[in-house]
């Protein structure tokens, strides 16, 4: 094994346990304040959603359907499509996953200094 590799093993693992306790520690603080409920219950909805529509998909009907469909090149509009609001996904979720640290770090600041404001009370 050449050094380079074990070496960035090593520094990609650390970087990795790092951020696991990061964001572990956005989770805690976050699930303190109570606001987990309902993005749980959104995941579950959707997921649930999910599974409805792979239901709903996988009847002989609709998959004569989809079978003609794939015989064209509207797989390819479909794809694009896929892909665009994909990234779109992504990019929504890196804004929000960005903005959320900045936010819970002002937050904290803001409490810091309101507690220094308040009257010291033997």
């Amino acid at each position: 094994m050449d050094i380079r590799y074990v070496i960035s093993v090593i520094g990609n693992f650390l970087v990795i346990v790092a951020l696991i306790f990061y964001g572990l520690r956005l989770f805690a603080d976050y699930h303190a304040r109570g606001r987990w409920a309902k993005n749980v219950t959104g995941l579950l909805a959707g997921i649930g959603m999910i599974v409805l529509a792979a239901a709903l998909i996988i009847t002989p009907q609709n998959t004569e359907v989809l079978r003609r469909i794939a015989l064209t090149k509207a797989s390819v509009v479909f794809l694009g499509i896929s892909s665009g609001l994909l990234l779109a996904a992504i990019a929504a979720f890196g804004m929000i996953t960005y903005a959320k640290p900045l936010r819970l770090w002002h937050e904290r600041k803001i409490e810091r200094n309101l507690k220094g404001d308040l009257p010291k009370i033997p």
